[in-house]
């Protein structure tokens, strides 16, 4: 994939890099990658999207613009990766392409919402699903029952919530243990899951392949029928209506392709990170996108459009499987999706950490999770972590209209997709930045067909975002405001020196001798006391 094979001269001092365990290699990389996508989302997110569409050729073509844009973001990412293979990815990327101050507000909304929420929602799939397998464990069979907070929240403790609270203490606390064992977790899970999604997509094709299915969607592909108005004007019967639409559906497709660069904040424990960094982001989202349309095609081959748009509870895989194998096609896909989900925590859990830590070497977090404890792990930040995780699975949304509750963190992670989206499109705009601003840095990769493929990547996800303001405000304003509340709070615990800072290779002059983040007048971010 390079251009020049050039390579980043690292400068030796005592960062944190230096201080972590390089134990990843490329297949683990590559497994941490296909772990952390592969999830429960892409056995629900159909059903939403097809309401949507209308239409088994726009339910296709909504997920083929979630995996370009996946994979032109993984290629425009491998080079800031390559020019600045440290612990931090994208905190790193947006502090020394624009300022410190960038780089916190993605660090806070990441640790506030993104990464925590994500944790909490995944925890709670898994013990859904396990609700399938042991009716006891249920969101409506209470330990402590739903305590009235405000007119629109409450805090309870469901069995279903009690089983994601020990989840995430169990991984977060075997995280500790060291690398080794959050790996070996991982790429068990990785290949169990891969193994499971390969599974449902052959017996999709093979054995459940429907000729009264395949002849409703295959032949009348582009026909938009059973959807869903996307207002009280618009919906998928005008091609301005199916343009929407499609933009609209990213917030499911991009989120359950979501997390690809996670490897990156774990680059300090990954060998030569200035090329497996970048070779793990290509590959494993190549992969979970071919996994993720041909998903898609089993679905059509198995079912009717109208049984994916109205599956219960939008379980599709459910759906799909349960045609297959009636009467236990169910537990199979709960079983499958138990062992997807808990590899997709662990990959959250092991990598979000290091984000963490890397903003508290800056003094930009609290001082001790920059710690690494005697196997070389940030114990503090994975604790950290996974507190504000499982106390993200506490509180509750009510609805007095109808007197049902939600879950808190389903309606945070709506807000901070458009808020993730644009720190996306600055991450990749860098790439643009840094040849301007830096153009002797070391590149070991450079991004494949640039301008060309960042150009559309900025184009494309600036569209999906205008669209999401305009027809999304409910979800995506109070995102942008998540994301800004973190001013303050970066004026607020910033540190008024330049000590502790994390040396940068991506100057011309790096390895001189002087870190080139401390030369270019970046990096002097402070951080909680």
């Amino acid at each position: 994939m390079p251009d020049q094979p050039t390579h980043p001269v690292v400068p030796k001092d005592t960062s944190l890099d230096n201080e972590f365990s390089r134990g990843l290699g490329l297949f683990d990389s590559t497994m941490l990658v296909v772990g952390v996508m592969i999830g429960s989302g892409i056995f629900i997110v159909s059903a939403e999207i097809s309401r949507n569409t209308g239409s088994p050729g726009l339910l296709l073509i909504a997920w083929c613009v979630a995996g370009a844009l996946t994979i032109a973001g993984a290629l425009s990412y491998g080079e800031l990766s390559g020019m600045m293979p440290h612990s931090g990815g994208m905190y790193v990327y947006l502090r020394e392409a624009y300022s410190p101050l960038l780089g916190f507000l993605y660090g806070w909304t990441l640790f506030t919402v993104i990464q925590t929420g994500t944790i909490a929602a995944v925890a709670v799939a898994f013990a859904r699903f396990s609700g399938v397998l042991l009716p006891f464990i249920s969101e409506n069979r209470y330990l402590i029952a739903p305590h009235r907070l405000a007119t629109h929240y409450a805090i309870s403790l469901s069995t279903a919530q009690l089983l994601a609270l020990v989840i995430v203490a169990l991984i977060t606390l075997t995280n500790c243990r060291g690398l080794q064992y959050g790996k070996a977790i991982q790429n068990t899970f990785t290949i169990a899951k891969t193994a499971a999604l390969l599974g449902l997509i052959a017996v999709g094709v093979f054995i459940g392949r429907n000729a009264s299915a395949m002849h409703l969607n295959f032949g009348n592909l582009w026909h938009a029928r059973g959807f869903v108005p996307l207002t009280s004007t618009l919906d998928a019967s005008t091609a301005f209506g199916v343009f929407v639409a499609v933009c609209l559906s990213q917030t499911g497709s991009l989120f359950s392709a979501d997390s690809w660069h996670n490897i990156a904040f774990a680059a300090g424990e990954v060998r030569h990170p200035e090329r497996n960094v970048t070779r793990a982001m290509v590959l494993g989202t190549t992969v979970v996108i071919a996994l993720y349309l041909l998903a898609n095609l089993a679905y059509l081959m198995t079912l009717p459009l109208s049984a994916i748009q109205h599956a219960p509870a939008d379980r599709v895989g459910t759906a799909t499987l349960q045609a297959i194998f009636p009467g236990f096609g169910t537990a199979l896909m709960a079983a499958a999706i138990m062992v997807s989900t808990f590899g997709t925590i662990n990959a959250l859990v092991l990598t979000g950490s290091r984000a963490y830590c890397a903003m508290a070497r800056q003094r930009l977090f609290f001082r001790f999770a920059g710690k690494l404890n005697s196997a070389r792990v940030p114990a503090s930040s994975l604790w950290i972590q996974g507190a504000w995780a499982m106390l993200l699975v506490l509180p509750r949304t009510y609805d007095p209209v109808n007197g049902t509750f939600g879950n808190l963190y389903s309606s945070l992670l709506e807000y901070v997709i458009s808020a993730a989206l644009i720190f996306y499109v600055l991450t990749v705009s860098a790439v643009f930045r840094l040849r301007h601003t830096r153009p002797k840095a070391p590149r070991p990769y450079r991004t494949w067909g640039y301008p060309m493929v960042p150009a559309a990547y900025i184009l494309t996800a600036g569209t999906i975002l205008v669209v999401l303001f305009a027809y999304r405000p409910a979800t995506t304003w109070p995102g942008l405001l998540i994301a800004l509340l973190g001013i303050p709070v970066y004026f607020l615990i910033r540190p008024r020196t330049t000590e502790n800072q994390i040396p940068s290779n991506t100057d011309e002059t790096a390895g001189s001798g002087q870190p080139a983040a401390s030369r270019a007048g970046v990096g002097n971010s402070p951080g909680m006391h």
